[in-house]
């Protein structure tokens, strides 16, 4: 009796043990849900014409258009606005890859981050260092351009579809 006794405390020391493995593993989860919730994304068109901000997830959460955007022939500005969302959305989700990567990947054996890269150039059809080349830098947490009272009459004179002329 005392042998299946000291086979159940051995059992039960490795299971304890178990349980302390993943308490490690899932330390950071909650820091790291915390990082997501904060992550931004900003990338701005090669012409700063556009800049468009995603969160975690590839969630749009600005676009902002300079006085000069909208000049362009309305298919160029959609454009621009397209392939700048685009290389917005695809660099905060490689953001959110690298923290999920940094939280958790070691302990499961995964790169998220590669599984990302691997997946945006399949999709898009280019590497992603091309896709990141063809517009400005990506900015790390940016802060809001506050709306001047000027930009408001900007855009309240002129079309967004290229009229040279101001409305009156």
């Amino acid at each position: 009796m005392s042998a299946d006794l000291e086979r159940l405390a051995a059992e039960f020391e490795k299971f304890q043990a178990k349980i302390k493995q993943a308490e490690v593993k899932f330390a950071g989860v909650g820091e790291m849900q915390e990082r997501l919730g904060q992550l931004e994304a900003s990338v701005t068109s090669r012409d700063r014409t556009v800049t468009v901000t995603a969160a975690a997830g590839g969630t749009v959460t600005g676009i902002q258009l300079s006085p000069d955007a909208v000049r362009q022939p309305a298919p160029a500005l959609a454009a621009t606005i397209m392939s700048t969302l685009n290389a917005a959305v695809a660099e905060a989700v490689r953001r959110q890859a690298g923290i999920v990567d940094e939280t958790v990947g070691a302990a499961f054996g995964l790169s998220a981050t590669e599984q990302v890269r691997q997946a945006q150039e399949q999709n898009l059809g280019t590497a992603v260092e091309e896709l990141t080349s063809h517009h400005g830098k990506a900015q790390a947490q940016p802060k809001a351009r506050p709306v001047k009272r000027d930009d408001d009459e900007y855009f309240g004179e002129y079309s967004v579809y290229g009229d040279e002329e101001p409305r009156h």
